[in-house]
């Protein structure tokens, strides 16, 4: 008599649906050229929500200097996106720091003269 032995085999979960605010999910400071591709990735997903863009402001600015253009690019196109959206439907804090940032990327492009007589 011979044993008949099956195997169950297990569908990979379905991956999760892709979220605006998946850019700084699991942030690994080492991997941040592929957290770079993945927040490329939301940001074209969400077109319309300045979340992300927000998002990757900020890991563009943790790559270092050579990314700030890229990331003031960012927080302007976050920026008018967000004057864009219905009263109260913004987070006040997304609000807030579209403004410090917006702040600071108009602070770097004066010259650096003007910058060092501020108080």
């Amino acid at each position: 008599m011979g044993v008949l032995v099956t195997g169950c085999s297990e569908e990979p979960l379905p991956e999760a649906p892709m979220r605006s605010d998946d850019c700084l999910r699991d942030i690994k400071l080492d991997q941040l050229g592929e957290q770079l591709k993945r927040c490329d990735q939301v940001v074209a997903a969400f077109p319309t929500n300045p979340a992300p863009l927000n998002d990757r402001y900020l890991l563009r600015s943790l790559r270092g200097p050579d990314q700030e253009r890229a990331a003031c690019s960012d927080i302007r196109r976050a920026t008018a996106l967000a004057k864009l959206a219905k009263p109260g439907s913004l987070d006040p804090q997304l609000r807030t720091d579209l403004n410090l940032r917006l702040a600071l990327c108009q602070d770097d492009a004066k010259p650096a003269a003007e910058r060092a007589t501020k108080p």
